[in-house]
């Protein structure tokens, strides 16, 4: 173990490192710089660091393996999860343009609102594949068993193997994770590159090379990429630390940050390069900004307006100021824990807070260049500064945003109760650990008591649990040290059973739309309403709606009841969710493969006319636009991402998405969509679908104009219920 153990105020633990190991350098691996023969690379992976037990590498390999087989199960229940993004996947597998740009469509019309990094590994299954739901989520899943791998890492090279296979074991367990390494929206990759760029930071404490940190800025810089300014957040905590706590010269640390920071712009900044010079009349229009600009997208739209509240192109309004209640929810100090977002995220936040109190004050007179105390600087600051942002944030906010808390969150946990175990003897160790299984204990229990109707016996198993737990550790250091385990093994078991509970449900339910959430019915109430009522928002972002509790939460026991999968019952002005309600594996629909819906249901059903979710699509439309389909660029064209996303899916065809994500970008104009019309490009046009136009759906806008003009102009063709436009045949009289 390589910790500065000697230069905590609390002490020696109670097995101190021998006095001749330098407490901040990990010791040199075995090969032959080291004198010793290298082993074989399978004994190596199968055995770990020699210094370790020797049960340390198997339960490492099983904490990874038992995360992918978690992840895994029945994956394909989600279908294509949020048809928005898996739209995008299925045209970057049949247009190279549309995978660089991150288009919606194979035709190139527009892309979705977000850069296209977290696109490029689900594309590149696709190709190999075929598009369904596997292809599209187990690049997911394999983010997720990444991200665990290097959160165990970054714990274990400071402190010991059972304190990284803690932090794993939480982030793991946290709900809001099992519920996006399973889902295709931008966050798996971005806690991934989030929690790697930690480890590289740290890493770089140690030794003061510069190539940590430059990997650690282009490791920000890729996951800008992929949520642009959201990978920002951790930016003041990491450069700061290095700053300060870097084993090398002032001069050198600022030269070394220019160098990462260099670094950070050129990983980030060389596709937003080459997107705004690329003639705008040659690539797809950029989705979610009004000037066809990305850097009015970064800035606007997906970054200063998300803390404002003033999104330029959204369909919502902005959100409350310190303490209010806006259209996203209530924002303020206690915004992590409250009843919106508390059981995604915050079960082990209270004991993590402890833990990291604890480790800044037990290495506050730790030398500057300390690394165990720059470790709990990097990953508890990095915690810290996401939750406030998020904490107050005014503009566009969903519960699953919280899972770029987790691998911090993890990290904190593991490292804490590694360092006060070593130190249990002290007594202010023991009542520290003590607290913080309370603090876990209690807190679990408040969660569980927020959805009585879920497992009411567990919250009591998980109090009495926490609390026996607790008055065992507080005389750790007095017990054998069997004991003192088995005191500290209830104490996480009872801290861990409750998001395991959470997680578990989370897991065997689909989740599909763009709002999701992770847990039972009733675990995601916003603005203290009940369960499942409230606002909510939209993935791709847009007006708020109500909450989609689970998505799936009732599979099962809604069977025979398509479209009541949300706990909201519905949006205004649409229909039920999920490609209309139809789920697969849920009675009322047939079910494509890859998890795309077929059953009858009306176009725009979704929420909002399509805004939310999109259409189910029935055979015979399916058919209809897939006739004579590849004479035309687009197939179709429908007003909003997901009303089009959802017959591209069905069809296999293009279909064009009129006004982006919420149907109010200025993309195509009248003028323009006319002149593919008369060009002969578009086949027929889906009536329906979002919001109809401008902001607010007004009866001016771009997609509202369009709407009028076809419906005057060509001739409607009919299928069951829902209802097109034959671009090719006026209307007669």
């Amino acid at each position: 173990m390589t910790t500065d153990y000697d230069r905590t105020h609390w002490g020696p633990p109670a097995s101190a490192p021998p006095a001749t190991q330098t407490p901040s350098t990990p010791p040199p691996p075995a090969g032959p710089e080291s004198g010793e023969p290298r082993q074989p690379f399978v004994r190596r992976l199968w055995r770990g660091r020699p210094e370790d037990p020797r049960w340390a590498r198997p339960a490492f390999l099983a904490l990874l393996l038992a995360t992918l087989l978690l992840y895994l199960f029945d994956l394909s229940a989600s279908g294509y999860a949020n048809s928005f993004y898996s739209a995008a996947v299925q045209a970057g597998s049949k247009s190279w343009k549309a995978f660089f740009f991150g288009s919606l469509d194979a035709g190139n019309a527009i892309t979705v609102d977000k850069p296209p990094a977290s696109l490029w590994p689900m594309q590149l299954s696709v190709r190999i594949f075929g598009l369904n739901s596997w292809a599209i989520l187990v690049p997911e899943v394999l983010m997720g068993v990444g991200t665990v791998a290097v959160v165990y890492a970054a714990v274990r090279r400071r402190f010991s193997p059972a304190s990284g296979l803690i932090a794993g074991a939480v982030l793991a367990l946290t709900p809001v994770a099992a519920l996006m390494f399973r889902f295709n929206n931008p966050d798996a990759m971005l806690a991934l590159l989030m929690a790697v760029a930690c480890y590289l930071v740290v890493r770089a404490l140690e030794d003061g090379r510069t190539r940590w940190l430059v990997w650690a800025g282009a490791a920000i810089g890729f996951a800008f990429l992929a949520k642009t300014l959201q990978a920002f957040l951790v930016l003041p905590p990491l450069a700061l630390v290095y700053a300060v706590c870097a084993p090398v010269t002032l001069k050198k640390r600022l030269g070394q940050l220019a160098v990462a920071t260099v670094a950070l712009v050129v990983s980030g900044g060389w596709w937003v390069a080459v997107v705004e010079l690329w003639p705008a009349s040659s690539r797809p229009y950029i989705g979610g900004s009004q000037n066809n600009s990305f850097l009015e997208l970064t800035f606007g739209y997906n970054g200063l307006g998300r803390l404002s509240g003033d999104e330029t192109g959204s369909v919502g309004g902005g959100g409350g100021g310190a303490g209010g209640t806006g259209q996203w929810g209530e924002t303020g100090w206690d915004r992590m824990v409250n009843s919106e977002i508390g059981g995604q995220i915050s079960w082990l936040l209270p004991a993590a807070l402890i833990l990291l109190a604890a480790g800044l004050v037990a290495t506050r007179r730790a030398r500057r260049t300390s690394v165990t105390r720059g470790s709990f600087l990097v990953w508890g600051g990095s915690l810290l500064m996401t939750a406030v942002v998020f904490s107050y944030m005014a503009g566009i906010f969903h519960q699953y945003y919280t899972v770029a808390l987790a691998p911090y969150l993890a990290a904190v946990t593991g490292m804490g109760a590694g360092l006060l175990w070593e130190r249990r003897r002290e007594l202010r160790a023991s009542l520290t650990l003590a607290a913080a299984a309370v603090a876990a204990a209690t807190w679990g229990y408040v969660l569980l008591h927020r959805t009585p109707d879920y497992l009411p016996w567990l919250r009591w198993l998980v109090l009495v649990g926490g609390l026996t737990a607790a008055l065992g550790l507080v005389f750790a250091g007095r017990l054998t040290r069997r004991l003192a385990l088995a005191a500290a093994s209830l104490g996480l078991l009872a801290a861990l059973v409750g998001p395991t509970a959470y997680t578990l449900s989370t897991v065997q339910q689909g989740h599909t739309g763009s709002i999701v959430t992770a847990g039972p019915a009733g675990a995601s109430m916003r603005g203290g309403g009940r369960p499942g009522g409230g606002r909510g928002g939209f993935g791709g972002g847009g007006m708020p709606g109500r909450n989609q509790q689970g998505q799936q939460n009732q599979q099962g026991q809604q069977g025979g009841q398509q479209g009541q999968n949300q706990q909201g019952q519905g949006f205004p002005g649409g229909g039920t969710g999920g490609f209309g309600g139809a789920l697969p594996g849920q009675g009322g629909g047939q079910t494509r493969q890859g998890g795309g819906p077929t059953g009858e249901s009306a176009v725009g059903g979704g929420g909002v006319g399509g805004l939310l979710n999109g259409a189910s699509v029935t055979a015979q439309a399916e058919k209809l636009l897939q006739t004579d389909a590849g004479r035309y660029t687009w197939a179709a064209a429908a007003i909003g991402s997901q009303n089009a996303a959802s017959y591209q899916l069905a069809t296999g065809e293009p279909v064009m998405a009129i006004g982006g994500f919420n149907g109010t970008d200025p993309s195509p104009t009248p003028a323009q969509f006319k002149q593919y019309v008369a060009d002969g490009r578009i086949h027929y046009f889906i009536a329906g679908g979002s919001m109809g136009g401008g902001p607010g759906g007004a009866a001016n806008g771009t997609s509202s104009q369009i709407t009028s003009w076809v419906e005057a102009t060509f001739k409607k063709v009919t299928v069951g219920s829902a209802t097109f436009y034959d671009l090719t045949q006026e209307a007669s009289g």
